[in-house]
């Protein structure tokens, strides 16, 4: 059995969604937090149960029977990821998983300036230190986050940030049909592997694709980080929040999300979908 964590949300809901054309519903399961808000998994013959990275008990109880567990990677800013990663690590072990998967991140890594992926580096070593197979989806930073990095664009005509680097952009959907094919095959899948779109691009690039779509010129102007950070929070922005999304740029400045892996594209069959295709979503009409 393949038990999936964080079911209810977009990424390994996703997953569930793909597995479930690949392979039988009594072979999955799901542990989340809502059985209410998994009640069309179980509809359609997956095994739900609750389970909590707060409550080691009910995760076991979850993983029961399961060969394969992927466990989603915590999202709470405030929350020590670590310590609630190290928990769904143990409490598979404990329930006879054979090989664990986790939902990383590309650029994870102990120095960088961006906090997740230092969580995301220390939980592959928990991994590696678990006793049992696992693999690291390293996943390209997800497009849909362009929605909040860019800004107003649209209705000014500029994309106002700080400096950035190249970042390969990979839509969130492609990297949940691709862990379902992991989950789902043959291949073996061993350590960190990286899921990105084909490119990286820079903001001067996405202005310039932005440009492409709207039919208009789109400008892109660089802040200060300081004055882009104080402007943010005289917006409304959480102080913390606003250093966290900061530290994005000044890890993409240091080239952390600028490698690109053709192993997405050969998982899906097909091309991942490209930055103008996120793009083009955003424009209404």
């Amino acid at each position: 059995m393949i038990v999936i964590t964080g079911a209810t949300g977009a990424l390994n809901g996703a997953t569930v969604k793909n597995l479930l054309g690949r392979i039988p519903a009594d072979q999955i399961g799901v542990s989340v937090r809502s059985t209410d808000k998994a009640r069309h998994f179980a509809d359609r013959g997956v095994r739900v149960r609750q389970g909590s990275y707060e409550d080691p008990a009910t995760l076991r109880d979850s993983f029961e029977g399961a060969d394969q567990v992927l466990l989603v990677s915590s999202n709470d800013p405030h929350a020590d990821a670590v310590a609630l990663h190290r928990i769904g690590i143990e409490a598979a072990v404990q329930a006879g998983a054979q090989h664990i998967l986790y939902t990383s991140h590309q650029g994870a890594g102990a120095d960088s300036p961006f906090h997740p992926a230092r969580d995301h580096a220390a939980t592959e070593q928990l991994l590696a230190e678990s006793g049992v197979a696992w693999t690291s989806l390293r996943n390209g930073f997800y497009a849909h986050s362009l929605g909040w990095l860019l800004g107003p664009w649209q209705e000014t005509g500029t994309i106002t940030t700080p400096a950035d680097g190249p970042v390969s952009w990979t839509d969130r959907a492609d990297a949940a049909e691709a862990a379902a094919v992991i989950l789902a095959g043959d291949r073996p899948f061993d350590g960190p592997v990286t899921l990105t779109a084909r490119q990286a691009v820079t903001f001067d690039d996405v202005a310039a694709l932005a440009s492409q779509v709207s039919g208009r010129r789109i400008k892109r102007a660089v802040m200060d980080d300081e004055e882009w950070t104080a402007a943010k929070v005289a917006a409304g922005t959480p102080e913390v929040m606003a250093r966290m999304t900061l530290a994005t740029f000044q890890a993409a400045r240091e080239g952390r999300f600028a490698g690109v892996d053709p192993l997405l594209g050969e998982l899906l069959g097909r091309e991942p979908r490209a930055i103008a295709d996120q793009l083009a979503d955003s424009i209404p009409g």
